[in-house]
């Protein structure tokens, strides 16, 4: 029965004319020449199906996560999300033009950031009397790396490191028989590349010296120039000279720096040279090209070492007047023949010539080439003037259109007579006024060439000299062992045996041995002596028991360049000159734009009481001790109608104000600022629009 209904099946359908495909599967029973219409004798009938309509309705699609883009595009074409989408790509526009043109606005107006050598300290180290690290007595570059901690620790980033180019030393260094060598005293060339690396894996600078005026008389270019051989025949300055019975007429007046003439007969060519310093150190013929491109030469060999910076000295001495003049006598009545010091003539035939300064300027163009990399600006100072001609010291900072140094060194804080409040405010005021405008200042207290702090002006003073060389504005310059209170040594103390039988050296006692502990010979070598002794007080004068003492030298010069390192208005700010007398010296340090001041007063004579209300009407009652060399009245507050000092002691105030000195008509003529900047509390930002 079954198979029969089966059998009759696609009998009816045939009857029907129905065709049934099943999955779009060609039915194979079907003849495609059948559906040919030429050949079909009836059409197909329409087969009705009853069906549900809402079975065949397309489902309502809504969005989903993770839906294809052909669905996302469905959807975003319905106008409440294109709305959406309009509304938001609009948006986004416009928040890209606000951040661009906010973007441009900080940089035009933030201020130019304070490069490395304006925003850290120098620390100045005299190579030989550092660390040694060899055991003969010699500080050399090994020991300068093995105390690189002790920089870090002073927050310190800058170091300068003297002449250590190989020298016969006859004066300690400074004229050099090779530029392009270490002297085997403080090493090799090795010694120097390791310690540049480690230099500057510390975040660390590198300053070196260079003294282009002069080379040894043991340099290869002064044996060639006194055989007359080839180009360096005219290296040097000769000039002919007559000798009879043993003595030399020299061909005028002129004098050495050292005493007598600087002029010096010269066996093997039979003409004298010329030498602002000792004999042997003749000085260098600048007005051949080819010694300046030399020295160029030199300037490139060191910097494509890698090192940041030089410091250039004795740049006055470079030229020399052609027409061999004498120079004008001091005292006129004086007989020429006793003429022998430095000081009885003045020397305007022989300093500061007619082209010098184009030369200085050929170095800075040098070594500009080597500044051209983010972040790697090459530093140049320079020595100054005579110390009474301020105007003259200021032509090396360059003028507004050609670069010369970006300062020379500023000693006006070393070279004073004697130290008071008075004498302090006008060192200080004389750099400042003359300074041309945008430029920016120095500051040092200590210096291979000038006797130390405690040794110039007393032990008591060596804290508030520190305290006022690190609130300055500019950068300060401290030689090694003035943040410990080093001193001279005794001259009496310095004999040939322990100086090589070079008594030259017993005039420098400011360039003893680093104190590091209380060991025997103060920890700077482990060998049985140093070139110079160690000064007597080195047990309680040393780096080691100075950092467990709360209220050392050391740990005061160590907050101190924090505070300068971190407080906006010491770093960058105003600084403007409260009151000074025969004891005191206060001065203010503001930045627009920020409520909080410093204000310094710092005691160079005997103990006194200042009315500082009655001087700056708008001061607040009391002020709070920042920082004091005396640490234990550190957060103590002060009543500023009775801010009382003893001899020595300074104290950095602290307090707020809505009305800064340096906005007073009354102290206009006394502010001074160098890199001007505004802060802005808002977005704590600096801008220089004030």
């Amino acid at each position: 029965m079954v198979e029969e209904e089966a059998k009759s099946l696609p009998m009816e359908l045939s009857e029907k004319g129905g065709v049934e495909n099943n999955g779009f599967v060609q039915n194979e029973a079907f003849d495609d020449k059948e559906t040919d219409a030429s050949s079909q004798e009836e059409m197909p009938k329409t087969c009705t199906v009853a069906v549900d309509p809402a079975s065949t309705e397309e489902p309502v699609l809504k969005p989903y996560a993770g839906m294809p883009k052909e669905v996302l595009l469905k959807f975003s074409s319905q106008a409440r999300y294109r709305v959406t989408r309009e509304v938001l790509f609009w948006l986004i526009v416009a928040a890209a033009a606000v951040l661009v043109c906010a973007t441009i606005a900080i940089i035009a107006l933030s201020p130019k950031c304070l490069d490395w050598w304006q925003a850290s300290p120098i620390y100045q180290i005299y190579p030989r009397s550092f660390k040694d690290s060899n055991m003969d007595g010699n500080g050399d570059l090994k020991g300068i790396q093995e105390k690189l901690d002790h920089i870090t620790y002073l927050n310190i980033k800058t170091i300068w490191i003297t002449s250590f180019y190989k020298s016969p030393l006859k004066d300690l260094g400074y004229g050099a028989e090779d530029f392009y060598d270490v002297d085997p005293m403080f090493g090799s060339m090795s010694d120097f590349e390791n310690l540049l690396a480690a230099v500057h894996d510390r975040g660390l600078k590198v300053i070196m010296d260079l003294i282009p005026n002069h080379t040894s008389d043991k340099h290869r270019w002064f044996q060639l120039s006194r055989n007359r051989t080839g180009k360096y025949t005219d290296y040097y300055i000769w000039q002919d000279c007559t000798q009879a019975a043993g003595s030399v007429s020299p061909p005028n007046n002129w004098v050495s720096v050292f005493g007598n003439s600087s002029w010096q007969f010269d066996d093997v060519r039979k003409q004298c040279y010329f030498h602002q310093f000792g004999k042997e150190q003749p000085d260098l013929n600048f007005r051949s090209l080819a010694v300046q491109q030399e020295i160029r030469d030199i300037i490139k060999f060191w910097l494509s070492k890698g090192i940041d910076g030089f410091s250039f000295s004795a740049v006055k001495f470079l030229l020399e007047a052609t027409h061999l003049r004498d120079e004008p006598q001091v005292n006129k009545s004086q007989n020429p023949v006793t003429i022998t010091a430095y000081s009885q003539l003045y020397h305007d035939y022989t300093a500061t010539q007619v082209g010098m300064h184009d030369i200085i300027r050929s170095f800075r163009q040098t070594m500009n080439q080597f500044s051209s990399e983010p972040g790697r600006y090459r530093f140049m100072g320079s020595d100054g003037d005579e110390t009474e001609d301020t105007e003259a010291t200021m032509m090396y900072y360059g003028t507004t259109f050609i670069q010369e140094a970006d300062f020379p060194f500023n000693f006006n804080l070393i070279n004073m007579k004697n130290v008071s409040g008075n004498s302090i405010s006008e060192a200080v005021n004389l750099w400042m006024k003359n300074m041309p405008a945008g430029k920016w200042p120095n500051w040092a207290v200590g210096s291979p060439n000038a006797a130390r702090i405690s040794s110039r002006i007393g032990k008591e003073y060596v804290n508030v000299m520190n305290m006022l060389l690190l609130t300055l504005p500019g950068t300060p310059v401290t030689y090694y062992g003035e943040e410990i209170g080093m001193e001279n040594i005794a001259s009496e103390n310095v004999s040939k045996e322990c100086i090589n039988s070079d008594p030259v050296v017993a005039t420098f006692p400011e360039k003893s041995p680093m104190q590091w502990d209380g060991k025997v010979n103060a920890g700077f070598t482990q060998g049985n002596s140093s070139w110079l002794p160690v000064n007597s007080d080195y047990q309680r004068v040393n780096v080691e028991i100075q950092m467990t003492w709360s209220n050392s030298t050391l740990n005061l010069y160590r907050e101190l360049t924090f505070l300068r390192n971190n407080e906006l208005p010491i770093h960058r700010g105003w600084m403007c000159y409260i009151w000074n007398d025969s004891n005191v010296f206060v001065y203010v340090r503001e930045l627009d734009g920020l409520d909080r001041v410093f204000m310094m007063v710092l005691n160079f004579g005997q103990e006194s009481t200042v009315d500082l209300k009655a001087i700056v009407p708008t001061l607040p009652a009391e002020a709070t001790i920042r920082l004091s060399t005396n640490f234990s009245n550190t957060g103590k507050a002060v009543n500023t109608k009775l801010i009382k000092t003893e001899l020595g002691e300074g104290l950095v105030l602290e307090y707020k104000t809505a009305k800064p000195v340096h906005t007073m008509e009354a102290f206009q003529g006394n502010c001074f600022v160098a890199e001007k900047a505004c802060y802005s509390s808002a977005f704590n930002l600096l801008y220089v629009n004030c």
